[in-house]
């Protein structure tokens, strides 16, 4: 065939043209010689199609895959080979440039490509936020009748913190802008609710208790008209410790363990092992302290009576003998609780 282009006859033609002609105009990618790029002056997150990334992507990286992003392959081209070169970075300004290698219609040719990538520092909404103070939820931390105690508040700042730092991975609003001392408690203001609900059920693992929420109307969004709302979130843990003493059932426990959920405890009158569920506490009365165990000695034994003194008055007491008891010796010192008036030993 005939190439009007060059009139050549005697080689592959491509279309109406020969190949050497048309590989003189064809061009195997096409790259904007200026690209504008948005990444958070804070984080180094990145604006792409109207989303912010969650990423804290390096500067170098940010400019190597807006170029990516920006290079579009002629349909012709296979086997292609792109190599990506920053030459320099002038402040917010990045030279580069793109080699190209590849085959069109059997023929290997090579293209570079020169292009700029400004990258336009600003602030992400996440960041702003952040600076801004802005919170979804407030975590009260309390306890049931009675006042928190300084150890139990160091405990709760350590677990604070370390939730948060491990939910920063996946969310960038885990941080307490603000933390509230207050007489009954202290508030945790958390960036986000996600975050906030994770820290409430850290509170609650390591100290017991029960979680309610509470959602507040702040403002209204006039754009859409729906109220806008923020998240508050008690964690009330329990009045008693380990080692008190409660009513529960009608059954007076010593409480031996408490979890996240429930708490185990045992009947002192029978020595039963009890778990019962934290939901249940509103309904446990707290009727001795630890701190309110006595010591006493034995002054006489029988099969079916051990008698001691009344760490009180001194006088003589006798009380019923239990198994647990059988091994003590007249003289021996026993631990005692008293509750209603009434002794119990203890074990």
């Amino acid at each position: 065939m005939f190439c009007p282009e060059c009139g050549s006859t005697d080689k592959e033609m491509v279309g109406d043209i020969c190949i050497d002609c048309f590989l003189k105009e064809f061009q195997m990618i096409e790259l904007p010689k200026r690209i504008e790029v948005q990444i958070c002056s804070h984080c180094n997150s990145k604006l792409e199609e109207g989303k912010w990334s969650e990423e804290n992507i390096p500067e170098e990286e940010i400019i190597y895959r807006a170029l990516e992003r920006n290079i579009s392959i002629a349909d012709e081209v296979s086997n292609e080979i792109i190599n990506l070169e920053i030459d320099q970075i002038k402040g917010t300004l990045a030279n580069c440039f793109v080699e190209v290698t590849g085959e069109v219609h059997g023929v290997q040719i090579e293209e570079t490509h020169d292009c700029e990538v400004k990258i336009q520092k600003t602030v992400c909404p996440s960041c702003s936020k952040m600076q801004s103070g802005y919170y979804e939820t407030v975590v009260q931390f309390r306890a049931d009748k009675r006042e928190i105690k300084p150890e139990e508040y160091a405990k709760a700042d350590e677990v604070v913190e370390r939730t948060l730092i491990k939910q920063s991975k996946n969310d960038k609003l885990a941080y307490c802008p603000q933390i509230a001392k207050l007489k009954e408690g202290y508030d945790y203001y958390i960036g986000s609710f996600k975050s906030g609900k994770k820290v409430a059920e850290s509170l609650k693992e390591e100290f017991g208790g029960i979680i309610k929420e509470s959602p507040r109307l702040i403002s209204e969004d006039k754009s859409t008209g729906k109220g806008l709302y923020r998240i508050w979130i008690s964690v009330r843990i329990p009045e008693f410790e380990t080692n008190d003493f409660i009513k529960y059932a009608d059954k007076i426990i010593q409480v031996h363990s408490i979890s996240k959920n429930s708490f185990v405890g045992v009947d002192i009158s029978t020595n039963k092992k009890h778990n019962i569920p934290m939901k249940n506490m509103d309904d446990i009365e707290l009727v001795k302290k630890a701190d309110e165990i006595e010591t006493t000695t034995i002054i006489s034994k029988s099969p079916s009576i051990i008698q001691i003194l009344d760490p009180g008055d001194y006088s003589a007491v006798d009380l019923e003998m239990k198994d647990e008891f059988a091994d003590y010796n007249i003289g021996d010192e026993i631990k005692l609780i008293k509750i209603d008036n009434y002794i119990y030993l203890l074990n």
